[in-house]
Order: C-alpha cells, then sequence, then structure tokens
C-alpha cells in the first residue's frame, strides 16, 4: 500500500536500499473475497520488507557500540555511532524513520547537540575526501556521499538553529586562512545552491571580525575583503546565475548580492565602482518585493543591465571571454526548464557580445550549438537568445559561424562538431532549421540598425526563406518561421531613416504566411481563382516556386490540419501569421487594395470561424483573445495605412458573409471587428477622405438587421456600429449630432439589452427613424437596396427587422423618392420574387403599394414590365390592390390610360416617364392586368361606367403589335425565361378578347356575347390583318345596339380622339369603329358629325390605303346616319369621291368611293352634282373594262344610279355617255362574275330610255329570267332591237367587232360571244354588206388565243358565222 527507501551510508561506501510496505493482513488478500466496505474499517495491518533477503530489521537490531550477535550481517553495522537515514519528505519516509528508531539500539540525537567536536568532524570528513581524491583519478562513491552529508548538515543548520550556525562560523573564523578559503571554494563547487545561504552568511561574519581585529570604525557602505579566490570569472557566473531565482530559499537574493559587494575588490576590481552604485539598487528592489509580488522578466533584465554595464568596465581585457566559458559551463549544471538555465543563456548572450576575440566567439558558439538538444524547446529558445545577443557586438561572427553550419547540412557531413549528426539525423535536421531560422530572426532583432539595413535581405531573410522552403514545413518550423518574420520586420521598423527601403522579399514571405495560415493549399487557388482572386496574380508571382513547394507538399499542411482544425484554436500558430502581417503591412513596398484584400479574407477565414471557448479552459481562452485581438489589430493596421473609403467598403464586404452567418459567434466576432475597423476609420480619416454617400446606405442596410438578432451581444455591437456610422455620417455632411439623438439610442440600446421581443424591434424601428432623418434620399436607396439583397439569408427575425427598416424609410420619406421609386421598387421585387414567409412578404407588399399610393406612374411603369406568364408574386401585388376598391378604380383607370397612351398624341408631355411610357410598357400585360383586376373585382362594385373606355382601348391593342404569324416581344421574352412551349394564351389579340369576354360577362351583358358569338365576331377578328378590321366594325355595330345613349355618346367621342391620333392604328381601329358611328344617328344626336366628317376628310387624303377605305365608306355610311346633312355637305363629299376615282394606284379606294357616290346619289337632285356629274360618269367608263371585279361592279352600279339622278339638265350630256358605255355595258352581261354581270343588265335596263330603247325597258321590266341570264339577256335585247330598229343592230355588231382585238381576255371573249349572237339576230340585207371571209379568218385566230373560254366562244361563233354566210348568199340569189 506504500512504500520508501531506507540507505545505510558506511565509510567504504557501500549502501544498502530497502522498500517497506504496509499490507493487509492474509484475510485481506484476496479481493474477490472479501467485502469492500470492510477495507475501510480499522482493522490489522502488517509492515513487511519488500524483499526479505536484505534483513535490514536484523542488521539495525546489530547497529551500535561494539554490539555485534553474529547475526548475518552484523558486521557491517557494528561499531558505528550514528546511523544517518536520507529519506523522502512524505508518510513513507516518516514511517521508515519510526520504524528504524524502533528497531535499532543506536541513539537519536537532536541537531542541537552538534558541538565544536561535531563541526571539526565535518572538517575531518572534508580533509579526508580531499585527501582519497589526490589518491585516485577517479572520485569513488562514497565521496560524493560524504560532501553531500556535509553540506547537508550546514544547510540544515543555517535554517533552522541561526545561533548554532553563528557559533560554528565563529569557530571557523578561528581555523587558518587555508582552511577557510578551501572551505569556501569546496562548497562553491557542489551543486547544492542551498549552501550559498550559509556561505554568504559565514563571508560576511568573516568581513565584520576582520573590521574588529582592526579596529575599524562602523561605516554604511558594505565591508570589502581582499582574498585571492580561484577563478573570479567562476564565482561570478554561479553567483549570477544563482541570482535569478532570489526568492527560491529565503533571503538568497539579498545574500549573494551582498557577497558580491564583499568580494567585489577579489573578484574584478574594474567593477568594484559600477558595483558600489548597482548591487544597492538591486538590493532595495529584492528588499520591497517577495516572491508573490517580483516580475522575473524585470529582475532578469535588471540582471543583464547589471552584467552589462560590469562587462563595460573590462575592456580591453579578456575578462568577457573567461566569464563566457564559465557560463557555458555552468550550464551543465541545470536541467530544463529552470530559471537559471534561462537566464544563463541570456548572459551568455551578452558576455559574447562584449568580447574582443572573433574566432574565440566562433569558438565558443560552436561548442555551445555541439551540445544543445534541439528537440528541447527551452534549450532551442535559449541558444537562439544568445546568438541574437551575441549579435549585438558580434553580428558577422554569428552569421558567419551559422553559414558553416547550413553549408555542412547542405553538404550533409556528418564528420563536423554538432553531435546531432550522431542520433536521428532527419529529426535533428528539422530542429536545426528551426533554430537557424529563429537564430536570424533574432539577430535582425537585436542587430545594430545601421548593419541591419546591409543584411536584413541578404544573408538574413533569403535564408529563413530558404530554410523554410527545404524543410519539411511542419508544425514547429511554422512558428519558427513566423517568429523570425515578425522580429524581422520589427527590427526594420525601429531602423531610422528607411522610407527609401523596398523589402524585396516581402511578396515571397508573404504568400508563405498565407498558406501557413489557409486550411489547404486549395483553399487559396480557390480564393485566388474567385472574383477578388486576381488581387494576387502578381502575389503568386513574388511567392514564386516556395508557394508551389508548400503546395504540393501535402504532410505539412495535413500536419497544420490535424494541429490547427478550423473550428478550433490549438496553438498561436494563426495568432502569430497575423501578427507577422501585421508588421510586413508597415514595411514598403505597401500592399495593394486586391493584396490587403486578399490578406483580410484568409485572416477571418482562419479565426472568424472558430467557436468561443469555455470559460474554465483559460489557457485556450487566452489564446482565442489573443488571436482575435491580433485579427482586430490586423484589420485596423491594413487601415491605418491604406486610408481610402475603398478600402474600408472592402473590409466591410468581407465581413459582410460573417454578419450574415447563422453562428452566432461568427456575426458577433464579425460586428465587432467590424466596429473596430470604423472606429479606426474615423479617428485616422475623418472628413479628410470623406466615404461615398452611398457606402453609408450599403453599411448601416447590413448592420440594421442585427440590431433584432436573437443575440443581446450581437444587438448591442450592432447598435454601436450604427452609432460609429451615424458620428461618421454627421462629421462628414457637417451636421449636428444632437444630444436628443445620443439620449435616444441610449435608450434604444438599453431596450435592445432586454428579452422583450417587442421593445427589441420598437427600439430597431426608433433606431431606422434616426437613420432615416440624419441620411438622404440616395443613401436610404442604398440602404433599402442591401435590406433586401440581404433578405432570407438568415432567418425569419432578420427579415422581419429589414422590412421594419424598409417601411419606416418608405412611410417617411415617400414623397421625396420620385427619381428613386424604379430603383427602390425594383429591388423590394425581386425580393418579394424569394422570400417566402407570409408576414414578410405582406410587409413588402405594403411598401409597393403605399410607392404606388405616391408615385403611380413610375410604380406602374415597372409592375407592367415584368416578364409574362405573370408570376404569383406578381399576381399578389395586384391582388392587394384590391383591398381598397377607391384605389383599385383608380389603378385600373390608369391601365386603361396606358393602354391608350401609345396612340395619343404627346404634344403635351410634360416628363421624360410620359415620353418613354408607350416603349416601356408592354400592352399584353397591361391587357392581362386588366383582365386580373376585372375578374377579381368585387361583385357589388359596377363596371358598367367602364365598359365603352376598356372596350375601345382593347380594340386598339388589335393593330399595336405584329399579327398572329409574327413572334410578338413577349413570346421572345417567353423563350429567354421559360423553357417549352408558348401558351395559347401569350398572345395579344387572344387576350384582348379574353378581357373583353370577362368584361361583358362582368357587365351582365349576355345578349351582347350571344351576338357577337353568332356572328361569328372573334373568328373575324382572329382570322388575319385584313378581316380585323370588318370584325372590329362588326363588335362596334353590336355594342351601340346594346348601349345605352350615354354609353354611345361616350365611345363616339372617344372614336373621334383616336381618329385625330398621330398614330396610323389607332386611326385604321378608330376610323373602322367610325363607319358604324356614321351609320347610326349618334353623332349627329351629339353634335359631332362635322368633327367626324373633318376628321375623314383628312383620312381620305391620308397615304394609307386602307385608311382612305374606311373612311371614305364612313363618309358614304352619312347617307344612313344623317341623310339629311349629305345635301349640306354634298360639296365636301363630292369632292373626296371625285379625288378617289382618279386614283390610278389604288383600286380599292376607286371601288369604296364609287360605293360611296352609290349611297350618296339617292340624297341628291342632278343640280346638286354640277360639275362633277360629267367627271363620275367619265370615270365610270374606265372602269367598265378593269381587271377588278368589285371596281368593275361598283362602277355598273354607279353609273345606273347616275342614270337614275339625271332629269333634264344632264340628259344631253349622258345620252352622249351611254351612247359610248352600250356596248361595254352590253359585253359585260357576259361577265364571268354574276354580281358584275347582274349589275351591269340593271344598269342597262336604267340606260335604255337614253338610247330610245323605251320597248326594251318595259319587256326587260316584264321577264325575270331576263335579268338572271346574261346571255338570255343579250338574245332578247338583240332580238327588239332587230324588230324595233334594225339599223341599230348594225352599228352594234360594227362596234362589237373592234372589241375582240382588246387587251382584256375577258373582253375578247364577251365580244366573241356578243358577236355571235348580234350576227345570229342580224337582218339578211345587213348580212349581205358583212365581208365573211374577213370574219372568217378573225376567227379563225381567236382560236389560238390561250385565254380560258376563247375557243369554245369563237368555234360557236364561227357556226353561226357559216350559217349567216350560207344564209346571206342563198338570199342574194334570190
Amino acid at each position: 500500500m506504500g512504500g520508501g527507501q531506507l540507505r545505510q551510508f558506511q565509510e567504504g561506501g557501500r549502501q544498502r536500499d530497502v522498500q517497506l510496505n504496509l499490507v493487509d493482513p492474509g484475510t485481506y488478500v484476496k479481493w474477490d473475497k472479501v467485502d469492500p466496505a470492510e477495507l475501510f474499517s480499522q482493522g490489522p495491518t502488517e509492515k513487511k520488507e519488500a524483499n526479505p533477503k536484505v534483513n535490514m530489521e536484523k542488521f539495525l537490531q546489530v547497529c551500535g557500540p561494539s554490539q555485534g550477535t553474529g547475526v548475518p550481517g552484523a558486521v557491517e553495522g557494528r561499531g558505528r555511532d550514528y546511523i544517518v537515514l536520507w529519506l523522502d519528505c512524505d508518510k513513507e519516509g516518516k514511517n521508515i524513520c519510526f520504524k528504524s528508531r524502533d528497531e535499532t539500539p543506536c541513539p537519536f540525537l537532536p541537531m542541537e547537540a552538534l558541538s565544536k567536536g561535531a563541526s571539526q568532524s565535518v572538517l575531518d570528513l572534508l580533509n579526508n575526501v580531499e585527501m582519497e581524491s589526490a589518491k585516485t583519478a577517479i572520485t569513488p562513491p562514497g565521496l560524493a556521499v560524504d560532501k553531500a552529508l556535509a553540506l547537508e548538515i550546514f544547510t540544515e543548520k543555517a535554517n533552522r538553529n541561526p545561533t548554532m550556525v553563528k557559533n560554528f562560523l565563529t569557530y571557523c573564523l578561528q581555523m587558518p586562512e587555508e582552511d577557510r578559503l578551501r572551505l569556501l571554494c569546496y562548497i562553491l563547487d557542489t551543486d547544492f545552491s542551498e549552501s550559498l545561504i550559509p556561505l554568504c552568511i559565514y563571508m560576511i561574519n568573516l568581513a565584520e571580525h576582520q573590521l574588529r581585529d582592526k579596529d575599524v570604525g562602523a561605516s554604511t557602505a558594505m565591508p570589502c575583503i581582499h582574498v585571492d579566490l580561484p577563478a573570479p570569472q567562476k564565482l561570478l557566473a554561479r553567483l549570477l546565475v544563482l541570482l535569478a531565482s532570489p526568492y527560491k530559499f529565503k533571503g538568497q537574493g539579498i545574500a549573494i548580492l551582498k557577497l558580491l559587494w564583499i568580494l567585489s575588490q577579489s573578484i574584478a576590481p574594474s567593477m568594484a565602482d559600477v558595483w558600489e552604485l548597482e548591487i544597492p539598487l538591486l538590493i532595495q528592489y529584492l528588499a520591497g518585493h517577495t516572491k508573490f509580488s517580483w516580475s522575473q522578466n524585470t529582475w532578469e533584465d535588471k540582471l543583464v543591465r547589471f552584467l552589462e554595464s560590469s562587462l563595460k568596465k573590462t575592456q580591453g581585457l579578456n575578462w568577457s571571454m573567461w566569464l563566457s566559458k564559465e557560463l557555458s559551463h555552468q550550464l551543465d549544471s541545470f536541467h530544463s526548464p529552470t530559471p537559471e538555465k534561462a537566464f544563463l543563456y541570456r548572459a551568455l548572450g551578452v558576455s559574447l557580445a562584449t568580447g574582443l576575440d572573433a574566432d574565440k566567439v566562433e569558438v565558443l558558439l560552436l561548442e555551445l550549438l555541439d551540445r544543445t538538444d534541439f528537440s528541447n524547446f527551452v534549450d532551442r529558445e535559449g541558444v537562439v537568445l544568445a546568438c541574437g545577443l551575441c549579435a549585438q557586438g558580434q553580428v558577422l561572427t554569428v552569421l558567419r559561424v551559422f553559414r558553416e553550419i547550413e553549408k555542412r547540412i547542405q553538404e550533409s557531413q556528418p564528420s563536423w562538431q554538432i553531435s546531432i549528426w550522431q542520433r536521428d539525423q532527419s529529426r535533428w535536421r528539422e530542429g536545426l532549421q528551426a533554430v537557424l531560422m529563429e537564430v536570424y530572426g533574432c539577430v535582425a532583432s537585436y542587430c545594430h540598425p545601421q548593419m541591419l539595413r546591409s543584411l536584413v535581405e541578404s544573408p538574413i531573410a533569403t535564408q529563413i526563406v530558404q530554410h523554410y522552403s527545404s524543410s519539411c514545413q511542419d508544425f514547429s518550423l511554422k512558428l519558427a518561421f513566423l517568429k523570425s518574420v515578425i522580429q524581422l520586420a520589427s527590427a526594420l521598423q525601429r531602423v531610422e531613416n528607411m522610407e527609401d527601403f523596398q523589402f524585396g522579399l516581402k511578396g515571397t514571405v508573404t504568400g508563405i504566411i498565407m498558406v501557413c495560415v489557409d486550411m489547404t493549399a486549395e483553399v487559396l487557388s480557390v480564393a485566388l481563382a474567385s472574383d477578388r482572386g486576381s488581387r494576387s496574380q502578381d502575389l503568386v508571382q513574388n511567392m514564386g516556386p516556395v508557394v508551389i513547394k508548400v503546395a504540393d507538399q501535402g504532410q505539412g499542411l495535413k500536419e497544420i490540419l490535424q494541429a490547427e482544425p478550423a473550428e478550433r484554436l490549438g496553438s498561436t500558430l494563426r495568432t502569430m501569421a497575423l501578427y507577422a502581417l501585421i508588421h510586413l503591412s508597415k514595411l514598403k513596398p505597401f500592399y495593394s487594395v486586391e493584396e490587403k484584400d486578399a490578406l483580410m479574407d484568409i485572416g477571418l477565414h482562419s479565426l472568424i470561424s472558430i467557436v468561443p471557448p469555455e470559460e474554465e479552459n483559460d489557457s485556450i481562452k487566452k489564446l482565442y483573445t489573443d488571436a482575435m485581438r491580433t485579427l482586430a489589430q490586423l484589420m485596423e493596421n491594413l487601415m491605418h495605412w491604406e486610408q481610402y473609403p475603398m478600402m474600408l467598403q472592402g473590409m466591410v464586404q468581407l465581413l459582410e458573409k460573417w454578419i450574415l452567418s447563422e453562428k452566432d459567434w461568427e456575426r458577433e466576432k464579425a460586428l465587432n471587428l467590424c466596429l473596430g475597423v470604423m472606429q479606426t476609420y474615423v479617428r485616422s480619416v475623418g472628413v479628410c477622405n470623406p466615404l461615398k454617400l452611398e457606402h453609408f446606405g450599403t453599411l448601416a442596410g447590413l448592420i440594421a438587421p442585427c440590431t433584432c438578432d436573437p443575440h443581446e451581444r450581437i444587438r448591442v455591437a450592432s447598435i454601436d456600429v450604427l452609432s460609429s456610422l451615424l458620428d461618421l455620417h454627421a462629421c462628414q455632411t457637417s451636421s449636428l449630432a444632437g444630444t436628443s439623438k445620443k439620449e435616444e439610442l441610449l435608450v434604444c440600446k438599453e431596450d435592445l439589452g432586454s428579452g422583450n421581443s417587442e421593445r427589441i424591434f420598437g427600439a430597431s424601428a426608433r433606431i431606422s427613424k434616426l437613420v432615416c432623418v440624419a441620411f438622404s434620399c440616395e443613401e436610404m436607396v442604398s440602404l433599402t437596396r442591401k435590406l433586401c439583397k440581404n433578405m432570407g439569408a438568415r432567418d425569419l427575425q432578420h427579415d422581419k427587422a429589414s422590412v421594419t427598416w424598409i417601411d419606416t424609410f418608405l412611410q417617411m420619406r415617400v414623397k421625396e423618392l420620385e427619381d428613386k421609386v424604379a430603383e427602390i421598387l425594383s429591388t423590394i421585387l425581386d425580393r418579394l420574387r424569394r422570400v417566402d414567409h407570409p408576414e414578410v412578404r405582406r410587409h413588402l407588399i405594403e411598401g409597393i403599394l403605399l410607392l404606388a399610393h405616391h408615385h403611380q406612374d413610375a410604380v406602374l411603369t415597372l409592375l407592367l414590365m415584368q416578364p409574362l406568364p405573370m408570376e404569383s408574386y406578381l399576381t399578389e401585388v395586384w391582388l392587394a390592390v384590391l383591398e381598397d376598391m377607391r384605389f383599385a378604380r383608380t389603378i385600373l383607370h390608369a391601365l386603361v390610360g396606358r393602354l391608350q397612351c401609345p396612340f395619343s398624341t404627346h404634344t403635351n408631355a410634360m416628363s421624360k416617364t410620359d415620353i418613354c411610357r408607350p416603349v416601356t410598357v408592354d400592352p399584353l400585360m397591361l391587357v392581362c392586368t386588366i383582365h386580373l383586376l376585372m375578374k377579381k373585382m368585387d361583385q357589388d362594385d359596377s363596371l358598367t361606367d367602364l365598359l365603352p373606355e376598356v372596350v375601345y382601348t382593347l380594340l386598339l391593342q388589335f393593330g399595336s403589335s405584329p399579327w398572329l404569324e409574327a413572334v410578338s416581344p413577349d413570346q421572345k421574352m417567353w423563350h429567354l425565361v421559360y423553357s417549352g412551349a408558348v401558351p395559347r394564351d401569350i398572345n395579344l389579340q387572344r387576350a384582348v378578347i379574353k378581357c373583353i369576354k370577362s368584361l361583358l360577362l362582368r357587365v351582365k351583358r349576355e345578349g351582347l356575347m350571344t351576338s357577337l358569338e353568332e356572328q361569328d365576331t372573334w373568328r373575324r377578328l382572329l382570322e388575319n390583318s385584313t378581316s380585323f378590321l370588318e370584325g372590329i366594325a362588326l363588335l362596334t355595330r353590336l355594342c351601340l345596339t346594346n348601349m345605352g345613349s350615354h354609353h354611345r355618346q361616350q365611345l363616339s367621342q372617344l372614336v373621334l380622339k383616336g381618329m385625330d391620333s398621330d398614330v396610323l392604328t389607332c386611326r385604321m381601329i378608330s376610323t373602322a369603329m367610325c363607319v358604324e358611328l356614321m351609320r347610326s344617328p349618334i353623332l349627329q344626336q351629339g353634335k359631332l358629325l362635322k368633327p367626324a366628317l373633318l376628321l375623314l376628310e383628312s383620312g381620305v387624303d391620308y397615304e394609307d390605303e386602307v385608311l382612305r377605305v374606311f373612311s371614305v365608306r364612313a363618309l358614304g355610311n352619312m347617307a344612313h346616319g344623317a341623310p339629311k346633312k349629305v345635301r349640306k355637305y354634298r360639296k365636301r363629299l363630292l369632292k373626296k369621291f371625285v379625288c378617289c376615282l382618279r386614283e390610278p394606284s389604288s383600286i380599292y379606294v376607286a371601288s369604296e368611293g364609287m360605293a360611296s357616290l352609290t349611297k350618296i346619289l339617292p340624297e341628291l337632285r342632278e343640280w346638286d352634282l354640277g360639275s362633277t356629274f360629267d367627271t363620275i360618269s367619265r370615270q365610270c367608263r374606265t372602269f367598265f373594262d378593269s381587271e377588278n371585279e368589285l371596281l368593275r361592279q361598283n362602277a355598273f352600279v354607279l353609273f345606273g344610279k347616275l342614270a337614275g339622278v339625271v332629269r333634264i339638265t344632264k340628259r344631253h350630256l349622258f345620252k352622249r355617255e351611254v351612247k359610248k358605255a352600250w356596248v361595254p355595258l352590253m359585253l359585260h352581261c357576259l361577265d364571268p362574275c354574276a354580281c358584275t354581270a347582274k349589275a351591269c343588265m340593271e344598269t342597262i335596263s336604267h340606260c335604255l330610255r337614253f338610247r330610245g330603247f323605251s320597248g326594251l325597258e318595259m319587256v326587260h321590266g316584264q321577264s325575270s329570267a331576263c335579268m338572271e341570264d346574261g346571255t338570255f339577256f343579250l338574245w332578247t335585247t338583240c332580238e327588239l332591237l332587230t324588230q324595233t330598229k334594225p339599223a341599230a343592230i348594225y352599228d352594234l355588231f360594227l362596234e362589237t367587232i373592234h372589241y375582240v382585238e382588246s387587251s382584256s381576255s375577258l373582253v375578247r371573249i364577251a365580244a366573241c360571244k356578243l358577236t355571235g349572237i348580234i350576227l345570229d339576230r342580224m337582218p339578211v340585207r345587213y348580212l349581205q354588206k358583212l365581208d365573211f371571209l374577213e370574219l372568217r379568218n378573225k376567227f379563225q385566230e381567236l382560236q389560238l388565243d390561250e385565254a380560258d373560254g376563247m375557243l369554245s366562244a369563237a368555234l360557236n361563233t364561227l357556226g353561226i358565222l357559216e350559217e349567216c354566210s350560207q344564209h346571206g348568199l342563198s338570199a342574194h340569189q334570190e
């Protein structure tokens, strides 16, 4: 159960070890047989030797004066007066002590019984040790034991019984000088530092004794003695090292300092003056502190300065080299880590720096490196520090030593003096490379500034990079590299007059650090390939092959991954890397903005994701705190050295990812860093380099949602950032911050610190009002854009805070946003498309409606510019409009006005929006929106008052885009946004019809709907680009039939307004509708006839053929709608119609003109026509032989109407016209177009009276069959002419035969047929006048005509001709 060791010492040096155990009796030996509870009871125990063969108990029993019992081993203990026990100071040792006292007969004497005889015995023991040491080269083990025994007695008595020590020292003073010095030297040579305290006391008493003997008076100064001490450097080295722990034993430091003060003349007389001044100050420091209040570093610094001052007094002597050797020898006396050994390295470096012999310094350095274990971190750090301190006076020597070492490393020669090559070569090689890097950094740190400038790049920086790139780059090497870089950069900053210095290896060193900090080489490559990756193409080139090598060697990165995972902090690696970047950023050439972004990006990625350590883990917590402080310092330092607003903006952009993180600790750290950057910017830049105004809004928009964060610290940090931002804004814009604003922010901060959700959101809203008052509209727009952009990046609470700020801004500043509406609304719509939560969507929609109330045109324009088909978020916005019915009707009126806008004249446009509106608004989107609103509008609300305007506006859309065969812009947009086939409804014409149907159903016009279906109106509208105008006219006719007088009047006004438009399609559609309005009396009733007449006259003169046709038709319909007004406006009407007849290029205009003349002639009298009668009649005859059927038909009808108008005045004139037109009229009775032939026959019937054929008129009127068949009509006519006027039939033949040679195939065929009919009915006497041979030849030639029907007509006529020829020949013979 427990034990200790008992050791017995003999003069012969033999020893015996024993271990004593406390065990349980046999009953409790087997653990599985005993109840565990019994083991804790007060059961019996036995003490037994662990090794019974030692027989220690019997050995102790025979120890005593001349007592021996014959027991084996008694010989060893016989005749001894004392037994000395060396025991551990614990319970086991105490147990052995009492056991030995019980078993041995030797008395145990108290230490106070030690007398002069005992002291003399100690001295005799020392004499014997020296004599034995002189006899043998190797000290027997017993000598070390005796020396230890003497020192133990001496030290024990010094600590426990000062009186006895004083008596002992008094006795020593009576000894000869030789014995006293021998005792002193012997004690100083031991490893037991406790003996120094009584030694110092002895020396002090010795000095006092000498003074009393010489009757020297008292003095305030410490007396000095002159003794010939061997190796004063050894004594000084020993005492200095022990001074490193002045409180290790009570009074140790002060005693040693007093001893040095006493021995100053003996150790180094040249230092006595310095010691006279310095040592009292050191004593004063120690006396004023305790081991709990003193500072190890401060004390060591004082000792180093004391040593430096002392060594300066020995210049010209070799004193410092001897001291260096002694200090170097002292290194083996202490184990690492101890304060004494750490100070030894410092003292060694200082003493070497003051050495005058560079060769000896080099030798000592090589010896130091030879026996140093570089795997021991403390020893390695000590060697580095010693070399660095040595560089204060021997920089070239230090560099030469390490260049030699590097050369041997490269050559891999194990023959050189460093013993590491006798061990694991690769492991120790890496350790030595780490030392070399640290040495170069330390050398740069302690080197003289003027020397550093010439040595910094070569060899110092070059060798640091070289050693790192040629190593395995494990964790310890990374730390060594970073430490050396920090020391090098810090040293360069301390050098004066370095304005023109450019650190050439800055890019290479930075590249290595970036790889060290970054988690993998792949992350670095991805970062370089990103948007900010262009920042470092130059940087990568500057990194050179070092970075490539680091990236290729995955082993080092794997180790760093294992040692430094991203989620926690296990070492100071990342902190040191960032600290190194801080110092490098201060050196020229300075980093560019892109490079700074890259450094910041990697720094943030390396630290900000780390989970904060737990409260009880103090070490990791300190690492974490230091790392975050260093990161903040790096950001502030970069800001300090690049005082540009874009740098602030870039840093905030880098932090944005973390501010929007889902992890609370990342958000908190990002906000704290942002606050630090903001405060640094305010302090360093101020108003001298102002931030752009839109950047204020962007920054505020990023931070604003954090005011409602679930975590209190984040909310408080966010308001601190906003407060700092407002202060910067006030400073930059020269506006007053105001006490009330600051007080309000404090109140808001207090509310944000509470856990009440309502108070938090209320405080956030109040903060938004303060920001809104301070910021301009441009800044608030950028704030809104940022809020919408980040919406959805986190949780619901974040989004609610965002919409709260947006609502506050719109409510306060909506009237000032005339030029910013489009930008704000686009941002809100883009975010509305992606937000899912109903409450957030509702807030955004309310913001849109608020904008629409104050900036209706701009909001509608942007809403209507969205692509089709209408997405759900847009439908939701339109449906929200319907919640306010008055506002919904306003919006509907505006939408209808937008549809009319492209067809209206913009001569009075007042703004750029009005001018661009027809181009930017999609009519299909307008129609779909109107349809949606009408469909979803409340059934109680009536749209009857909107019927004329909506119908007219919708009909205008038939001419606003290409027809069905063309691909509309909406269809093109469909293919850009969606995949798959275009829906059938994605067409403007179909959407218009669908909207009209919905409207008619909405206003309960079922009868009109039925009429439209029965008349096949929809098909006409959709059939083609020609028939849709006829369909529009038909729809207008039916609407006028089913509308009230008020609606008809309203529609008339709209149509007349459209006829006055500059847009051709609008005029065409309005004129097509006016055709039906002119047919009804509504225009006359509404006193709109004259304006309509003027507009139609201008339409007749327009260059577009379709518009002219409908204008002429509308003018002709005046005979139906206002017949009594025809005579009033006859001159204007006749003028326009006659102009149409004279139009040679447009047969449709001429045809419509004749049709319109036909309509108005019944309302006129002969004298009303005036001189136009002759023109009309002549122009009609010119169209008789036209190739166009409609033109021929209208010409014949008009000619017949003229015949009905003629009375007395124009009878003679018209008679001539009829005579000229008689043959063409007869010919076209055989027209292939039945309508034309019928019209021709009716015209002939009206004109017979002008030819004197009144009897024919009576016959034609009585025979209906005659008017149905043109051939029969001609046979009848010729038969009657033969009977009544035979000469007329011969004249008709002579005129008809000339038409056989007409250029028109229809005329030739008709002339051929009419010739046969005339020949068949011609009297014989007139047949004899004909030249049948010539006629036969002519008709035979017609057989060769390729026109359809000519061959049969010619053969038929030839047959009749042969019959007539024979009949005429027989009559002639008779």
